[in-house]
Protein backbone atom coordinates (compact mmCIF):
# COMPACT_ATOMS: atom_id res chain seq x y z
CA UNK A 1 0.00 0.00 0.00
CA UNK A 2 2.95 2.42 0.79
CA UNK A 3 4.44 1.51 -2.50
CA UNK A 4 1.66 2.26 -4.04
CA UNK A 5 1.01 5.68 -2.80
CA UNK A 6 4.55 6.59 -3.25
CA UNK A 7 3.72 5.80 -7.07
CA UNK A 8 0.65 7.49 -7.15
CA UNK A 9 2.57 10.68 -5.49
CA UNK A 10 5.16 10.49 -8.24
CA UNK A 11 2.47 10.58 -10.94
CA UNK A 12 0.66 13.60 -9.65
CA UNK A 13 4.29 15.70 -9.32
CA UNK A 14 5.05 14.23 -12.87
CA UNK A 15 1.38 15.10 -14.01
CA UNK A 16 2.12 18.45 -12.85
CA UNK A 17 5.33 19.15 -14.17
CA UNK A 18 4.16 18.39 -17.64
CA UNK A 19 1.27 20.29 -17.18
CA UNK A 20 3.54 23.27 -16.71
CA UNK A 21 5.64 22.44 -19.89
CA UNK A 22 2.88 22.46 -22.06
CA UNK A 23 1.54 25.84 -20.59
CA UNK A 24 4.36 27.33 -22.62
CA UNK A 25 3.70 31.46 -22.30
CA UNK A 26 3.98 32.79 -26.04
CA UNK A 27 6.11 35.82 -26.44
CA UNK A 28 7.07 36.34 -29.85
CA UNK A 29 5.64 35.46 -33.30
CA UNK A 30 6.88 35.19 -36.82
CA UNK A 31 4.36 36.62 -39.58
CA UNK A 32 5.50 35.90 -43.10
CA UNK A 33 3.06 37.23 -45.51
CA UNK A 34 2.73 36.53 -48.99
CA UNK A 35 3.06 39.95 -50.40
CA UNK A 36 2.42 43.20 -48.86
CA UNK A 37 1.80 44.98 -52.28
CA UNK A 38 -1.86 43.57 -51.92
CA UNK A 39 -3.99 45.42 -49.38
CA UNK A 40 -5.32 42.35 -48.54
CA UNK A 41 -2.45 41.14 -47.09
CA UNK A 42 -1.67 44.71 -45.29
CA UNK A 43 -4.73 44.28 -43.34
CA UNK A 44 -4.07 41.36 -41.80
CA UNK A 45 -0.80 42.08 -41.41
CA UNK A 46 -2.38 45.51 -39.16
CA UNK A 47 -4.58 43.75 -37.67
CA UNK A 48 -2.52 40.77 -36.27
CA UNK A 49 0.40 43.69 -35.10
CA UNK A 50 -2.37 45.64 -33.05
CA UNK A 51 -3.49 42.50 -31.34
CA UNK A 52 -0.02 41.13 -30.46
CA UNK A 53 0.75 44.56 -29.53
CA UNK A 54 -2.33 44.57 -27.04
CA UNK A 55 -0.93 40.85 -25.65
CA UNK A 56 2.20 42.30 -25.16
CA UNK A 57 3.75 39.86 -28.04
CA UNK A 58 6.62 40.48 -30.25
CA UNK A 59 5.77 40.17 -34.06
CA UNK A 60 8.24 39.52 -36.64
CA UNK A 61 6.71 40.33 -40.10
CA UNK A 62 8.44 38.68 -43.59
CA UNK A 63 7.45 39.79 -46.93
CA UNK A 64 8.15 37.25 -49.65
CA UNK A 65 6.43 39.56 -52.43
CA UNK A 66 4.78 37.28 -54.06
CA UNK A 67 7.90 34.64 -54.22
CA UNK A 68 7.40 31.36 -53.00
CA UNK A 69 11.44 30.33 -53.00
CA UNK A 70 11.78 33.75 -51.11
CA UNK A 71 9.17 32.96 -48.11
CA UNK A 72 11.40 29.34 -47.64
CA UNK A 73 14.53 31.32 -46.85
CA UNK A 74 12.18 34.13 -44.94
CA UNK A 75 10.88 31.27 -42.89
CA UNK A 76 13.92 29.71 -42.02
CA UNK A 77 15.90 32.90 -40.89
CA UNK A 78 12.58 33.45 -38.60
CA UNK A 79 12.43 29.68 -36.92
CA UNK A 80 17.22 30.68 -35.90
CA UNK A 81 15.16 33.74 -34.05
CA UNK A 82 13.31 31.48 -31.68
CA UNK A 83 9.74 31.92 -32.77
CA UNK A 84 7.70 30.72 -30.51
CA UNK A 85 4.30 30.39 -33.56
CA UNK A 86 4.40 31.10 -36.94
CA UNK A 87 1.41 32.53 -38.74
CA UNK A 88 1.87 32.02 -42.52
CA UNK A 89 0.31 33.15 -45.43
CA UNK A 90 1.64 31.15 -48.19
CA UNK A 91 3.05 33.18 -51.12
CA UNK A 92 1.97 30.73 -53.90
CA UNK A 93 1.12 26.76 -53.80
CA UNK A 94 4.16 25.53 -55.68
CA UNK A 95 6.88 25.35 -52.17
CA UNK A 96 3.53 26.10 -49.49
CA UNK A 97 4.33 22.84 -47.71
CA UNK A 98 8.21 23.55 -46.71
CA UNK A 99 7.48 26.37 -44.59
CA UNK A 100 4.79 24.01 -42.78
CA UNK A 101 7.25 20.55 -42.51
CA UNK A 102 10.16 23.19 -41.12
CA UNK A 103 8.14 25.11 -38.43
CA UNK A 104 7.07 21.64 -37.30
CA UNK A 105 10.44 20.16 -37.62
CA UNK A 106 11.43 22.58 -35.15
CA UNK A 107 8.26 22.15 -32.59
CA UNK A 108 6.72 25.72 -33.85
CA UNK A 109 3.16 26.12 -34.12
CA UNK A 110 1.52 27.04 -37.29
CA UNK A 111 -1.16 29.01 -38.21
CA UNK A 112 -2.46 29.26 -41.53
CA UNK A 113 -4.30 32.43 -42.64
CA UNK A 114 -6.39 32.70 -46.36
CA UNK A 115 -4.06 30.09 -47.71
CA UNK A 116 -3.56 26.67 -46.85
CA UNK A 117 -0.66 23.94 -47.69
CA UNK A 118 -2.15 21.32 -49.77
CA UNK A 119 -0.34 17.89 -48.18
CA UNK A 120 1.21 19.89 -44.82
CA UNK A 121 -1.70 21.61 -43.32
CA UNK A 122 -1.21 24.44 -40.48
CA UNK A 123 -2.23 23.63 -37.26
CA UNK A 124 -5.18 25.92 -37.66
CA UNK A 125 -6.59 27.54 -40.94
CA UNK A 126 -8.47 30.45 -40.50
CA UNK A 127 -9.69 31.75 -44.00
CA UNK A 128 -13.18 33.32 -45.80
CA UNK A 129 -15.30 30.44 -47.06
CA UNK A 130 -14.31 31.26 -50.46
CA UNK A 131 -16.79 28.68 -51.97
CA UNK A 132 -20.03 30.48 -50.75
CA UNK A 133 -18.99 33.87 -51.35
CA UNK A 134 -17.90 33.69 -54.65
CA UNK A 135 -21.25 31.86 -55.41
CA UNK A 136 -23.13 34.93 -54.21
CA UNK A 137 -20.75 37.24 -56.00
CA UNK A 138 -21.16 35.40 -59.76
CA UNK A 139 -24.78 35.15 -58.38
CA UNK A 140 -25.29 38.67 -58.18
CA UNK A 141 -23.31 39.77 -61.68
CA UNK A 142 -25.21 37.07 -63.65
CA UNK A 143 -28.97 37.90 -62.51
CA UNK A 144 -27.45 41.78 -62.97
CA UNK A 145 -26.84 40.60 -66.68
CA UNK A 146 -30.16 39.41 -67.10
CA UNK A 147 -29.27 35.69 -66.20
CA UNK A 148 -27.95 35.24 -69.58
CA UNK A 149 -24.96 36.55 -71.79
CA UNK A 150 -20.73 35.89 -72.17
CA UNK A 151 -18.73 35.51 -69.31
CA UNK A 152 -15.44 35.95 -68.80
CA UNK A 153 -13.09 35.03 -65.45
CA UNK A 154 -9.82 36.65 -64.33
CA UNK A 155 -8.31 34.21 -61.53
CA UNK A 156 -5.80 34.66 -58.92
CA UNK A 157 -2.77 32.65 -58.08
CA UNK A 158 -3.57 29.44 -59.98
CA UNK A 159 -3.68 26.73 -57.07
CA UNK A 160 -3.78 28.80 -54.28
CA UNK A 161 -6.78 28.38 -51.99
CA UNK A 162 -8.37 31.60 -52.38
CA UNK A 163 -8.11 30.78 -56.46
CA UNK A 164 -9.06 27.05 -56.51
CA UNK A 165 -12.34 27.70 -53.79
CA UNK A 166 -13.39 30.97 -55.87
CA UNK A 167 -13.43 28.97 -59.19
CA UNK A 168 -15.62 26.40 -57.64
CA UNK A 169 -18.07 28.66 -55.66
CA UNK A 170 -18.87 30.56 -59.36
CA UNK A 171 -18.78 27.56 -61.43
CA UNK A 172 -22.22 26.40 -59.18
CA UNK A 173 -23.42 29.90 -59.88
CA UNK A 174 -22.66 29.53 -63.66
CA UNK A 175 -23.89 25.96 -63.61
CA UNK A 176 -27.62 26.88 -62.37
CA UNK A 177 -27.50 29.27 -65.31
CA UNK A 178 -27.80 27.83 -69.08
CA UNK A 179 -27.79 30.34 -70.39
CA UNK A 180 -24.54 31.41 -69.32
CA UNK A 181 -21.44 30.90 -71.60
CA UNK A 182 -17.57 31.43 -69.66
CA UNK A 183 -15.86 32.22 -72.90
CA UNK A 184 -12.70 33.61 -71.62
CA UNK A 185 -10.77 32.25 -68.46
CA UNK A 186 -6.93 33.21 -67.32
CA UNK A 187 -5.11 32.71 -64.45
CA UNK A 188 -2.78 35.86 -62.73
CA UNK A 189 0.56 35.67 -61.07
CA UNK A 190 -0.06 38.34 -59.07
CA UNK A 191 -3.91 39.12 -57.99
CA UNK A 192 -2.90 42.70 -59.17
CA UNK A 193 -4.66 45.32 -60.83
CA UNK A 194 -1.60 45.90 -63.98
CA UNK A 195 -2.94 42.71 -64.09
CA UNK A 196 -6.57 42.44 -64.37
CA UNK A 197 -5.99 45.55 -66.98
CA UNK A 198 -3.80 43.55 -69.47
CA UNK A 199 -5.93 40.51 -69.23
CA UNK A 200 -9.15 42.16 -69.92
CA UNK A 201 -8.12 43.99 -72.72
CA UNK A 202 -6.83 40.59 -74.20
CA UNK A 203 -10.27 39.08 -73.38
CA UNK A 204 -12.41 42.02 -75.19
CA UNK A 205 -9.98 41.68 -78.01
CA UNK A 206 -10.88 38.27 -78.73
CA UNK A 207 -14.89 38.41 -77.22
CA UNK A 208 -16.10 42.09 -77.58
CA UNK A 209 -19.63 41.19 -76.82
CA UNK A 210 -19.12 39.31 -73.47
CA UNK A 211 -21.40 41.15 -70.66
CA UNK A 212 -20.26 39.60 -67.69
CA UNK A 213 -16.90 39.54 -65.37
CA UNK A 214 -15.76 37.59 -62.51
CA UNK A 215 -12.47 38.79 -61.28
CA UNK A 216 -11.15 37.16 -58.00
CA UNK A 217 -9.86 39.67 -56.26
CA UNK A 218 -10.63 43.30 -55.85
CA UNK A 219 -7.25 44.68 -57.98
CA UNK A 220 -8.01 42.31 -60.96
CA UNK A 221 -11.60 43.67 -61.16
CA UNK A 222 -10.47 47.44 -60.95
CA UNK A 223 -8.34 46.80 -63.81
CA UNK A 224 -10.67 45.08 -65.48
CA UNK A 225 -13.12 48.10 -65.28
CA UNK A 226 -10.16 50.55 -66.30
CA UNK A 227 -9.47 48.26 -69.41
CA UNK A 228 -13.49 47.90 -70.21
CA UNK A 229 -13.61 52.28 -69.76
CA UNK A 230 -10.78 52.11 -72.11
CA UNK A 231 -12.55 50.02 -74.83
CA UNK A 232 -15.94 51.78 -74.38
CA UNK A 233 -17.98 49.24 -75.35
CA UNK A 234 -21.36 49.73 -76.67
CA UNK A 235 -23.33 47.04 -73.87
CA UNK A 236 -23.25 47.02 -70.14
CA UNK A 237 -20.60 44.56 -68.50
CA UNK A 238 -21.48 43.73 -64.71
CA UNK A 239 -17.85 43.64 -62.77
CA UNK A 240 -17.89 41.35 -59.50
CA UNK A 241 -14.35 41.47 -57.80
CA UNK A 242 -13.77 39.54 -53.96
CA UNK A 243 -11.64 40.52 -50.93
CA UNK A 244 -13.48 44.14 -50.46
CA UNK A 245 -9.95 45.88 -50.29
CA UNK A 246 -10.23 49.34 -48.85
CA UNK A 247 -9.52 51.05 -51.90
CA UNK A 248 -11.74 49.22 -53.70
CA UNK A 249 -14.71 50.15 -51.33
CA UNK A 250 -14.59 53.09 -52.49
CA UNK A 251 -14.43 52.75 -56.12
CA UNK A 252 -17.45 50.43 -55.34
CA UNK A 253 -19.13 53.34 -53.52
CA UNK A 254 -18.61 55.52 -57.08
CA UNK A 255 -19.71 52.78 -59.45
CA UNK A 256 -16.16 51.95 -60.79
CA UNK A 257 -17.28 48.01 -60.54
CA UNK A 258 -20.73 46.25 -59.70
CA UNK A 259 -19.79 44.13 -56.46
CA UNK A 260 -17.18 42.06 -54.24
CA UNK A 261 -17.57 40.32 -51.25
CA UNK A 262 -16.15 41.84 -48.26
CA UNK A 263 -13.44 39.59 -46.10
CA UNK A 264 -13.37 39.98 -42.09
CA UNK A 265 -9.69 40.73 -42.21
CA UNK A 266 -9.30 42.59 -39.50
CA UNK A 267 -11.46 39.58 -37.47
CA UNK A 268 -9.03 37.16 -39.24
CA UNK A 269 -6.02 38.99 -37.76
CA UNK A 270 -7.26 38.64 -34.45
CA UNK A 271 -7.91 35.04 -34.38
CA UNK A 272 -4.49 34.62 -35.97
CA UNK A 273 -3.00 35.94 -33.24
CA UNK A 274 -5.27 34.39 -30.59
CA UNK A 275 -5.00 31.10 -32.30
CA UNK A 276 -1.08 31.16 -31.64
CA UNK A 277 -0.87 32.04 -28.27
CA UNK A 278 -3.31 29.11 -27.93
CA UNK A 279 -1.45 26.91 -29.68
CA UNK A 280 1.97 27.62 -27.90
CA UNK A 281 0.35 27.27 -24.36
CA UNK A 282 -1.01 23.30 -25.45
CA UNK A 283 -4.53 24.33 -26.09
CA UNK A 284 -6.28 22.44 -29.12
CA UNK A 285 -7.95 24.28 -31.45
CA UNK A 286 -10.33 23.44 -34.69
CA UNK A 287 -7.94 22.23 -37.79
CA UNK A 288 -10.23 24.68 -40.18
CA UNK A 289 -12.06 28.27 -39.02
CA UNK A 290 -14.34 29.06 -42.00
CA UNK A 291 -15.51 32.98 -41.75
CA UNK A 292 -18.39 34.42 -43.69
CA UNK A 293 -17.69 37.33 -46.38
CA UNK A 294 -20.91 40.25 -46.64
CA UNK A 295 -22.07 40.63 -50.19
CA UNK A 296 -21.46 44.02 -51.02
CA UNK A 297 -22.60 46.31 -53.22
CA UNK A 298 -23.23 50.07 -54.12
CA UNK A 299 -26.05 50.47 -51.21
CA UNK A 300 -24.41 48.41 -48.45
CA UNK A 301 -20.71 49.68 -49.05
CA UNK A 302 -20.70 52.60 -47.07
CA UNK A 303 -20.52 51.40 -43.42
CA UNK A 304 -17.53 48.80 -44.48
CA UNK A 305 -15.51 51.59 -45.43
CA UNK A 306 -16.48 53.23 -42.19
CA UNK A 307 -15.78 50.24 -40.27
CA UNK A 308 -14.05 47.54 -41.94
CA UNK A 309 -14.56 43.84 -40.44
Amino acid sequence: MKFARILLASAAVLAVSLGSVQAKEAKKIGLAVANLQANFFNQIKQSVEAEAKKRGLEVITVDAKGDGPTQVNQIQDLLTQNIDALIYIPAGAAAATVPVKLAKAAGVPVVNVDRNADGAPGDTFIATDSVSSAKAVCDYIIKQAGGKGKMVIIHGQKGTTPEVDRTKGCMEAVKANSGVKIVAEQWSNMWSQDEGFQIMQNMLQANPDVNIVFAQADGLALGAAQAIKVANPSQKIVVGGFDGDTAALEALKNGVFDVTATQQTQKMGRMAVEMATKLVAGEKVPAVQLQDATLTTKDNVAGFIAEHP
